[in-house]
């Protein structure tokens, strides 16, 4: 049996403002073609469909139309967990829609589907947090763990003894762990899907935080210990959450951060059997519109790289080295040449040292000055300076 495993497609998340849909859809149409290629058997989501929990319309229209087609009328099954930007309630609303196509949505701790035949496959067991399947003549034991939040995971627990309210997070879901690992059986492909944060994964800028002070962290020996394959999602950056199980986050299709620039976006094949080691592939996809971040020796400089790169579909950021505030006109410029700027930050080069001031010594004219270099680091050009004062001629003060 063949699976591939993708998490935080992050459907409507924008950068600064700016639209990802576009490239999103080419993701997703890319990731189809991928799957059929491949003769994919199961398709594993594992959660943070969405950016937010009230996602715009368009971002979840792209959503259903594409599990639709993975789905391929049931020829294919199709398993989506919901990770912390999801709204539970909201995604699980398909449900009475998608299983007739074979789309298994799990919004909660210890969800569960129906028994229910396909072409593809058959669901021949469902039980809280474990579904059993029968795809191409195997058997598989599938356990879900969709974003366990605190109180989501009180509420499965359902203990009120001083000792269980005790209980670290970490315990509660290890302990969760092991109850539905006792459904892995020997005959059976056994893997486990959550949406969780592992101690020692390494974030990005761009991951919302679940946990507050560590409370929220899963220790690696919290995590299934039996299954063959464990598929995380939560992490942008693709990488084994523990070295001694083959537990792994498949990472973000697209950078959505600047600190997601300097690794390659992708997911995982697994083709695994029962007892028999999982054989683990990564597939990498394109990079649709790169984030580059250009570090220039002054304007100039930096208007010569908006002209060198004015062809490429690029979003950009600009860190430029200058003695002074950098005017509106050569910012115009940067902006007429290359779109989809995101930033342009200037790095003063020049430091000044303050002294008290007494504003009764001080013309309005010498306190904006000091006022200006006090917040931007250079001194305010002519043009500026006249305007201040016209402006403070125009309210009738005389300085």
């Amino acid at each position: 049996m063949k699976f591939i495993h993708t998490s935080d497609w992050h459907l409507g998340k924008t950068l600064e403002g700016n639209s990802r849909l576009e490239e999103q859809e080419m993701f997703l149409n890319d990731f189809v073609d991928i799957v059929e290629q491949n003769d994919i058997d199961m398709v594993i989501i594992a959660g943070d469909i969405y950016d937010t929990s009230n996602p715009p319309a368009a971002a979840e229209k792209l959503f259903y139309k594409t599990i639709c087609k993975l789905a391929d009328d049931g020829n294919r099954c199709v398993v989506i967990i919901s990770g912390n930007h999801d709204n539970p309630e909201r995604l699980s609303a398909i449900t009475p829609l998608a299983e007739e196509m074979g789309i298994l949505v799990f919004g909660y701790p210890l969800s569960k589907t129906t028994e229910a035949k396909y072409k593809g496959f058959e669901i021949t067991q469902a039980l809280e947090g474990c579904t059993k399947l029968n795809i191409n003549g195997e058997k598989v034991t599938l356990i879900t763990l969709p974003y366990p939040s605190e109180k989501r995971l009180n509420e499965v627990i359902k203990g009120d003894t001083e000792r269980e309210q005790q209980i670290s997070y970490s315990k509660k879901v290890g302990d969760l762990f092991r109850k539905l690992e006792e459904n892995f059986e020997e005959d059976s492909i056994n893997i486990a899907v959550s949406h969780i944060f592992v101690v020692g994964g390494e974030s990005t800028e761009s991951e919302r935080p679940i946990e507050l002070g560590g409370s929220l962290l899963v220790q690696k020996s919290d995590l299934p210990q039996n299954s063959q394959y464990t598929a995380l999602g939560h992490l942008h950056k693709p990488q084994k959450a523990s070295e001694r199980l083959n537990a792994y986050y498949s990472g973000s299709p697209i950078q959505y951060s600047k600190s997601e620039r300097v690794y390659s976006k992708g997911a995982k094949i697994v083709e695994v059997h029962p007892g028999e080691d999982a054989i683990i592939e990564d597939i990498y996809f394109k990079n649709y519109k790169p984030i580059e971040v250009f570090k220039c020796k002054g304007i100039e400089e930096a208007i010569n790289i908006c002209e060198e790169n004015k062809d490429k579909n690029i979003w950009s950021y600009f860190e430029i080295v200058t003695d002074e505030v950098i005017n509106q006109k050569n910012i115009k410029t940067m902006k007429s040449l290359l779109k989809d700027i995101i930033e342009i930050k200037p790095i003063i080069n020049q430091s000044y040292e303050y002294e008290h001031v007494d504003m009764r010594e001080k013309t309005m004219k010498e306190l904006f000055v000091e006022y200006y270099k006090f917040r931007n680091k250079v001194e305010p050009k002519g043009e500026l300076l006249d305007l201040f004062l016209q402006i403070v001629e125009e309210e009738g003060d005389d300085n």
